[in-house]
């Protein structure tokens, strides 16, 4: 047989091409389907995540709850970590009087440039009566009777696939839920009886 057709033998031979082709197309496609397992698995822990953050903050307008802070915290903490024993949370509690408060600042009156903000020569609503202007009139905790509750909590989690590692990217993630519900009337709720006009600084 002469090299000629030696060649054209070669030339026409297929073995091992699903090989090399399978090599070439496995990475892209391990990738897509790391991809789609990792997005599936956060939507996954975002709905537990919800579901246990909603109970919480349920058992957290009771009357019981400033006693059972600690443990409402930790069941949340126990079902995230049966799913993704590396997760980490952390909790924040602002109480207001009334829903319209959430987040707001404390009434500036006087503002003399009109810019919203306490500056010298101003004077506001001390809502909160700690004699200082806040930009968020919340008190830190859980409340009383009747109270308004910011609920906040968020999760710190390491992703299962490896796949933000290979791309140089923070293997660790995080999200924030957060929910606003109020206190059972339980009792009588504090109100505004003595709120003052400060000076601001």
């Amino acid at each position: 047989m002469s090299l000629f057709s030696q060649i054209q033998k070669l030339r026409k031979d297929q073995k091992g091409a699903t090989l090399v082709e399978f090599a070439i197309i496995a990475p892209s496609f391990m990738l897509l389907l790391m991809g789609t397992f990792d997005i599936g698995y956060t939507v996954f822990l975002r709905a537990t995540f919800s579901g246990a953050v909603l109970d919480a903050a349920r058992d957290s307008t009771l009357e019981t709850a400033p006693a059972s802070q600690s443990s409402i915290d930790a069941e949340i903490t126990r079902r995230m970590q049966t799913i993704n024993s590396s997760s980490s949370l952390s909790f924040s509690r602002q109480s207001y009087f009334d829903f319209a408060d959430v987040a707001r600042p404390e009434a500036v009156i006087n503002d003399v440039d009109s810019d919203g903000e306490c500056d010298t020569g101003d004077s506001f609503e001390d809502e909160n009566g700690n004699g200082t202007w806040d930009a968020d009139l919340g008190a830190s905790g859980i409340g009383g009777p009747n109270d308004v509750v910011l609920y906040t909590v968020t999760l710190t989690y390491d992703r299962i696939f490896p796949l933000y590692g290979l791309l140089g990217q923070s293997q660790s993630n995080s999200m924030d839920l957060t929910t606003v519900l109020r206190n059972q009337p339980y009792g009588i709720q504090s109100g505004r009886d003595q709120v003052s006009v400060e000076p601001c600084p």
